[in-house]
């Protein structure tokens, strides 16, 4: 279909066996294998040239889409296998507001903008299950969760804040301590890192005291409204801070060295054939270099 465009475009035989650097007999010989292929007269031959018949005209035309749209989708799947285009799912633990996690989403965004990102929200279990069974390429969890066939990379950490009501006591200290906590209604997530929250609450608490937990199975946003309305106070990491909510307001929470904090890290799985996953993978090994030399993708 080529050879015939290049044909119908110089309306020369002879030129046209120059350009595509063939034999004049040989494009002679394709164009009448091609008619009689078809079953019909695509080129009228004549001592000053070569022209298209009807016929001619409505096989170029048609042949002209194919080729097109086939170098389209060959460019497309290329881009693909490169990682440049196709989709990404990604399963997230906390807020996306502010934080390590947002920062590493936009420098992707940047580099491969052809990419679709596809956020999944769970609790831990949930989404190291996901990827376990692929579908979810890549997680960012709190705390430690082995698996047989999944990989991770150690990422970043990140503060623990309490979001507070505005006129709630605590709302007047610069930061809170765990110990600050024991008499409190804190509400928990069912998703997200809230397992995570009351691990880190229990190992830090000195007093036997439980707080009184109340469970949601609602998003940040909602459970940040509850906040605001007095029905309790929240533990949540610094990414959530980049939202302002009416009534919240939010003090990080210390204990005796200082800032708490969770530690993330990025998991997948080892057998992912998703040709998106590994340049995402290089962008988190670049932002953290003293950990990823020793890590590939597998």
């Amino acid at each position: 279909m080529k050879w015939a465009i290049a044909v119908s475009q110089f309306r020369s035989l002879r030129q046209a066996a120059e350009k595509l650097n063939v034999r004049q007999s040989t494009l002679s010989r394709r164009m009448r294998d091609l008619e009689q292929e078809v079953g019909a007269t695509l080129f009228e031959r004549t001592n000053g040239g070569t022209r298209l018949t009807p016929a001619g005209q409505e096989f170029l035309e048609a042949a002209r889409r194919i080729i097109d749209e086939t170098e389209v989708m060959v460019a497309r799947l290329q881009t693909r296998s490169r990682g440049e285009s196709g989709g990404l799912t990604i399963g997230v633990h906390a807020s996306l507001s502010a934080g390590n996690l947002r920062a590493t989403l936009i420098e992707h965004r940047r580099a491969f903008p052809d990419v679709e990102i596809h956020l999944v929200d769970g609790s831990s279990e949930h989404l190291i299950s996901e990827v376990a069974n692929s579908a979810i390429d890549v997680a960012f969890l709190a705390d430690n969760h082995p698996e047989r066939d999944a990989k991770s990379l150690s990422v970043w950490s990140e503060r623990v804040v309490v979001a507070l009501p505005e006129d709630h006591p605590l709302a007047s200290r610069d930061v809170v301590h765990w110990s600050d906590l024991r008499h409190e209604a804190l509400l928990v997530p069912q998703r997200g890192p809230g397992s995570e929250f009351l691990k880190l609450l229990a190992s830090k608490k000195r007093h036997p005291d439980p707080c009184r937990i109340l469970r949601h199975d609602v998003g940040l946003d909602r459970l940040l409204t509850l906040v605001g309305a007095g029905w309790g106070i929240l533990l949540a990491l610094e990414g959530a801070t980049g939202a302002a909510y009416p009534g919240v307001t939010y003090r990080e929470v210390h204990d005796t060295n200082g800032p708490a904090r969770l530690a993330f890290r990025a998991y997948w799985r080892q057998a992912n054939g998703n040709p998106s996953l590994a340049p995402f993978l290089d962008i988190l090994r670049e932002r953290y270099p003293d950990i990823s030399g020793a890590l590939a993708l597998g």
